[in-house]
């Protein structure tokens, strides 16, 4: 029975809205950079196409097959990532995966948004889901990064 309850607090009213409403959920037709991430574990997918200008993302676009937390994720990611540095990206990523491993603290402003999915720590299962956007994002930051600087 408390196997339920736990599920029911999983799949919040709150995560259930995050993803039924995902911005940025359109493919960019011109992104500088694109990176598919997919989970091998549940096959959730997402797609990043990103674009940044003074060091900042100015265009974002993803699309996003993934279970609910996966979207939530992305949900609150898309939300946030304009206008943020490649740092800013980076230390979210991190933050994020050290709240799902280590129950650590959850990732700070702008992504602090992230918090929601909190109660998914004891989900192993579902980590990789969660992380499928910011590690799409971090990793076309990353790609830039080496582009801008060859």
């Amino acid at each position: 029975m408390s196997g339920d309850s736990d599920l029911i607090k999983l799949y919040s009213a709150r995560i259930l809205e995050l993803a039924a409403d995902i911005p940025h959920h359109t493919r960019l037709e011109a992104p500088a950079v694109t990176v598919k991430k997919r989970s091998p574990l549940c096959g959730s997918t997402v797609t990043v196409d990103l674009t940044l200008e003074g060091g900042k993302v100015s265009a974002f676009g993803q699309d996003v097959k993934a279970c609910a937390l996966g979207q939530a994720a992305a949900s609150v990611v898309g939300g946030a990532i304009m206008g943020c540095t490649p740092a800013q990206i980076l230390q979210a990523r991190d933050e994020l995966k050290t709240m799902l491993k280590e129950d650590g603290p959850a990732p700070a402003a702008p992504f602090d948004g992230l918090q929601v999915l909190r109660p998914a720590v004891a989900y192993k299962n579902r980590h990789a889901s969660i992380l499928l956007t910011l590690d799409a994002a971090s990793e076309a930051v990353s790609q830039l990064a080496q582009t801008q600087s060859a």
